[in-house]
């Protein structure tokens, strides 16, 4: 159907388009959501929810830090703390991108958006497959698990807009 003089057609910019997963994480949960309808109109639908227990630092470790000799011979410095919750995190995401290649490599995944909080995204990045990374067609350094699933496909559609 050729459009009436007057109208213009614009592409969508939305990497949404139909069949496109969308992975939203922060340093505890994650959902895996599958794009059933179109770049227009996304329906994200739930394929897999996971969720980690990661209680704050200070609720897992409760050791002093360790110590060590000075040039003299004497302890004279401690140790930086082991950061727990952040180890937890980064286990997470490494746990994550070996499901999104399991996916991508059974060919259940061809299109992917990622969707984290910032330091999540920046360990996912560097934790993802060379196959999954070539599947994925847009980042978004945003912490989204709270929000409803209609509320999560309109803040990547307002993003995409916003970068075009």
């Amino acid at each position: 159907m050729t459009p009436t003089p007057g109208k213009k057609t614009v592409a969508s910019r939305s990497p949404l388009t139909n069949g496109t997963w969308v992975l939203v994480a922060d340093g505890k949960k994650a959902l895996l959501l599958e794009n059933t309808g179109d770049a227009e109109r996304p329906v994200l639908e739930v394929r897999r929810a996971d969720r980690q227990d990661n209680p704050a630092t200070r609720a897992q470790g409760t050791d002093r830090p360790g110590r060590f000799a000075g040039p003299g011979g004497g302890q004279h410095g401690t140790a930086a703390p082991t950061d727990w919750h952040q180890l937890a995190e980064d286990r997470f995401a490494h746990e994550l991108a070996a499901l999104l290649y399991r996916q991508a490599h059974a060919g259940g995944i061809d299109r992917l958006v990622l969707v984290a909080a910032p330091r999540l995204l920046g360990e996912l990045r560097k934790a993802l497959h060379a196959e999954v990374t070539a599947r994925v067609v847009a980042e978004l350094a945003l912490d989204l698990t709270g929000q409803p699933v209609d509320e999560i496909a309109r803040r990547i559609a307002a993003a995409a807009a916003t970068r075009g």
